[in-house]
């Protein structure tokens, strides 16, 4: 009788580990959703750093009373421009808090001159260390906070109407919105 060599079965092995891998993550609930490790904690800190005269805001605005969002975004970024007149719409049921990332203040201002603007309030990041520290790594990328501070649900992407019908909806409809 032959003798398996332990090389010949670690390929199949290794094989099976990575299908069982694979399937897992292709039945988790929401395979496109990415994990946030501030759900359900204090938003990170915010500097009330200005964008011309628009007002600015911190952690400690948000976290006054209501629902609202913050939304990361800078004029350069494509899908910024696409999610634009959602947050305009967006901004009529509740504040919409903007986090300018690494972006000129004059091309920012231009952007919101252009295609109006639906933030109640602005802070600039010129180095995106404000952004890591929410855990931000690409833009757009909104959060939902509700009225003691506390991150709800993060999205990443722009919202479009799908994400909002999809995403965000369900998280205000809980919330009470």
């Amino acid at each position: 009788m032959a003798k398996l060599s332990p090389v010949m079965i670690a390929p199949p092995l290794l094989f099976v580990g990575f299908a069982l891998l694979f399937l897992v993550g292709m039945l988790r609930d929401n395979p496109n959703d990415l994990p946030s490790t501030f759900k359900g904690e204090p938003a990170p800190a915010l500097a009330a750093d200005p964008l011309g005269d628009i007002p600015t805001f911190d952690r400690d605005t948000i976290a006054q009373g209501g629902l609202k969002l913050v939304n990361f975004w800078a004029s350069w970024c494509a899908p910024c421009r696409v999610e634009h007149p959602n947050l305009i719409e967006l901004s009529k049921e509740l504040p919409v808090y903007g986090v300018n990332q690494k972006d000129l203040p004059e091309d920012a201002l231009a952007f919101l001159e252009e295609l109006t603007n639906p933030f109640e309030a602005i802070t600039v990041d010129p180095t995106g260390r404000k952004s890591v520290e929410w855990g931000v790594y690409g833009l757009p990328e909104t959060f939902v906070v509700n009225g003691k501070g506390e991150i709800l649900t993060r999205i990443v992407g722009p919202l479009t109407d799908r994400v909002i019908e999809e995403s965000l909806r369900p998280v205000l409809d809980a919330a009470g919105l």
